[in-house]
């Protein structure tokens, strides 16, 4: 029963996912924290810093982690889990190349008519929020602490989040060098 309702629940999020990965990753939170319970939020957000560590693209693996997870918290062996991790990796993909492949040549005949325009300039500020809510997501006391419990850790990580801002946008200092000094200044303070 759980591989089928990962197929639906990973199916719908690759269904209505706009934006990519990221934007992906509020309703793959929603979905497996929050309705199903499959993970918790300590869970969820290490997928979400493995997901980004690993190649590929970060909605696809966090899919095939969260499949993994939930089976094996479901208290299913290793092999059950793997499958889990096909299932849900299958179902999230499988929307886009069904659509793909169905609307390809439609999209290349009336790409450029005022209609598909409007939709697509439509769907960029859903993009924008989908993004803004996954960079809320991870900002929660896993990832930052907060200033009552953990005052150091709470700051440094502000500290480091503003710095590779700062240093991404401003200095143009390439995002996988700047994501390797945050890591190793925030193994050297937090350690």
């Amino acid at each position: 029963m759980i591989y089928l309702d990962l197929f639906i629940t990973f199916f719908k999020i690759g269904l209505f996912g706009f934006g990519g990965g990221y934007g992906m990753l509020s309703l793959i939170q929603n979905e497996t924290v929050e309705r199903t319970h499959w993970l918790t939020t300590a869970e969820f957000t290490d997928i979400v810093a493995i997901s980004q560590m690993t190649p590929g693209p970060i909605g696809i693996n966090t899919a095939t982690y969260c499949g993994y997870s939930a089976v094996e918290n479901a208290g299913y062996g290793h092999l059950m889990a793997v499958l889990g991790s096909a299932t849900a990796t299958t179902a999230l993909v499988l929307p886009s190349l069904i659509l793909m492949i169905l609307i390809s040549r439609l999209f290349m005949k009336y790409m450029n008519t005022r209609a598909v325009r409007a939709v697509f300039a439509g769907l960029r500020p859903a993009v924008v929020g989908l993004l803004a809510a996954a960079t809320l997501l991870l900002c929660n006391a896993e990832n930052f602490s907060i200033p009552a419990e953990n005052p150091w850790q709470f700051w440094i990580s502000v500290a480091l989040f503003a710095a590779t801002v700062f240093g991404t946008a401003y200095l143009k200092i390439n995002p996988i060098r700047m994501i390797c000094y945050a890591a190793f200044a925030g193994l050297l303070l937090l350690s």
